[in-house]
This record gives structure tokens, sequence and C-alpha cells, in this order.
């Protein structure tokens, strides 16, 4: 009995000790926000009622689930990426993109380098869970030039990596993000000058850009409260370019308003993988992807949130290979890079079917 007290006391020293952490971000008072129309009862609101669970799921299914995940829920074989020189690389005038994994990426557009949701490390709080796949090049830090924009969508862990933020802010000229999730970047060291902080329909210039905060159907969170700080997409209108970077989302009719008063859209980049038939909601299946896609009246998609975190009980290949099935039958073009190898808008670009050696 002693034994086993102390064990329950070291664990609960270790959890509390955690729970100080700073990786856990900040609090504020929500009085600020009580006039919102997106927030009340102390949390931001979808604009569908949303839940985060289907009436049909439950924790013991779930776990179930993740008993008796396929073995190819994650490679079995180290991913081969490219390993771009991201400092010296000359995108020259057209549009490029690199992307990272999962929802973070690199956008080159008119002279200016805008990065989106960067995490390299793991999307957790915990280092026992949330690891990226093994890849045959880590991208760090240190490989980064100086960027102009840094884009966060949302707080999540998968979207918002505190040791890559911390290591990085110095290289950060400003940061456009959803409402609150300030409170974090500023406590971990970013200025009240380099932050622009957004709500749903409200827009802002950053340089020469437009930025323009839309609705997305999602949560947030890095504690145990839910939906504390805002989660978005964004609509980015530059001199020669429109495109929707679409953070994380489950299918609703925000899709369809997004597309008729701010498209059409050059690229949308929309979310394909984490999806569970016990939390349908909050995340597209690929073939939602594709029909979002074209209610953006978008001319080319690029599916993200997959290939890097196994956060969900499929197949690590099942999204892109069910996305391109379903594009090729909606005539959607659709962009299928390595990770790590520079692209940009052409329809008529060669991509391999890189993910299928993992």
């Amino acid at each position: 009995m002693i034994y086993t007290s102390l064990i329950i006391a070291i664990i609960a020293f270790f959890i509390l000790t955690f729970l100080n952490s700073a990786v856990f971000g900040a609090e504020q008072n929500k009085e600020q926000f009580r006039n919102l129309p997106n927030f009340s009862d102390g949390v931001f609101k979808n604009e569908s009622a949303t839940e985060f669970m289907s009436k049909d799921g439950s924790f013991l299914k779930i776990l179930k689930e993740w008993i008796n995940k396929p073995k190819d829920n994650k490679p079995k074989n180290i991913i081969p990426i490219v390993k771009t020189d991201l400092i010296n690389f000359n995108p020259g005038s057209e549009l490029k993109m690199i992307w990272f994994g999962h929802s973070s990426y690199l956008i080159y557009i008119e002279g200016k380098k805008i990065l989106v949701d960067p995490v390299f490390n793991i999307a957790s709080p915990i280092s026992i869970m949330g690891k990226p796949f093994q890849m045959s090049y880590d991208y760090s830090a240190q490989d980064f030039p100086e960027i102009d924009i840094l884009l966060i969508t949302h707080d999540h862990y998968d979207h918002l990596d505190y040791q890559f933020f911390k290591s990085i802010l110095s290289k950060i000229k400003q940061i456009v993000t959803s409402k609150d999730v300030e409170a974090h970047l500023k406590l971990w060291g970013a200025t009240e000058n380099q932050i622009t902080s957004l709500n749903w329909n409200e827009s802002s210039s950053v340089g020469n850009f437009n930025f323009i905060c839309l609705p997305a159907r999602h949560f947030s969170g890095r504690k145990f409260k839910r939906s504390t700080t805002l989660w978005s997409s964004f609509a980015l209108k530059t001199e020669n370019y429109n495109l929707y970077l679409g953070g994380d989302s489950g299918f609703d009719t925000h899709f369809e308003k997004i597309g008729n008063q701010y498209g059409p859209f050059d690229l949308a980049i929309l979310e394909c993988g984490q999806y569970g038939k016990y939390w349908p909601f909050i995340h597209m299946t690929p073939e939602e992807t594709v029909k979002a896609s074209k209610l953006l009246k978008a001319k080319v998609l690029m599916p993200v949130h997959w290939a890097k975190f196994a956060l969900s009980t499929h197949s690590w290949t099942e999204p892109i290979e069910r996305a391109v099935l379903e594009a090729k039958k909606e005539n959607v073009s659709i962009l299928t890079p390595q990770i790590g190898e520079p692209f940009g808008l052409s329809e008529n670009q060669n991509f391999s079917k890189w993910w299928r050696t993992g």
C-alpha cells in the first residue's frame, strides 16, 4: 500500500509539473471576447452545431480501433524526402511551395516567404506520443531563411509546435493567426508588434498581402478545455494570386459560401487525413476534400494533413490514394509533391507515387 501511494504521488507530481510547462501555452480572461458573434459560454463556436464524437462513438470503441489498427498505419520504411537548400533556394518569379508533410508548408510568393503551421518535433505535449514518421532527412529551424510571415491557423499540437516556434522565432518578421492564439505566442517570446490576430470575416494587410480570416469546422485546445482559442481558414490575396489556406476543418456549408464570396482560388490547400468514423464532423474524408475544393472554385487542389503523423487509425497512404482517385473521377487538378520538393501551380507537373515506397 505504501509503495502504491508512493507511485501515485510520483505520477501526480510529474503530471502537475508538466501541466505547468510552457508547452501548454497561456490562459487568458475570456471576458474580452464576450461580444464576438462566434463566442459564447466561454468558448468559440462553429457555424453549425458540431459534436466532437458521433452519437454511436465512445472512448472504448475508439480505444478498440486503436488497438486493432492496421499494420500500415505507419510506414514500414523510412520515407525518402527531398532535401532542398531553403536558405539559398531561388523560386524565380512564379509562386513556389515546399511541403514538409502534414499541414506544414513554405510559400515563396512575390518576393516574400510565408511559413504555415510548421511542426517538426511532435504532435503532442508528451514525448512518447505524436512522434513524426521517420524520414530520410529532417528539417530544423537552422535550415530556414528569414520568414516574412508566419501563419498559425489554430493551436493544436500538430499545427503549433512549441519547440520549433521557440527555435525559429528570431527569424520571424510578422505573425498572422486566429483570435487569442497570440496569447500562447506572446508567452513564448513573440511581441505585440509582430502579431496580427483575427476573428472570422476580419481581414488585415500584412506587407502587400491581404489575409482574410474565415470559418472552419473544427475546435482548438492545448489542455483539457476545448475551443478557448479560435480555429480558422484563411484566404490570401496578393497582386497576382488568390490562395485558400484551409487549416483543419470538417465538411460544411462554409466552403460554398467562401467560394462564392472570395473565389475562385488559384489553389486550395485542404486537409485530407486523420479522419475517423467516430469523429466525422471535425475532419474531412478525402472525397469531401475534393468536393470542398470544387465548392471553393479552386483551380488546383493540394491535399495535406497526412504523411507525417498517425493521428487516426487508417493506413498512412489511404488519404492520398483516395484523394487522387476522387480527383480523377471529378476532373479536379491535384498536386501530390514529395515532401521537401519545390513545386508550382502548373497543371502539367508529373509527380511520382512516391508514398508507395513506404
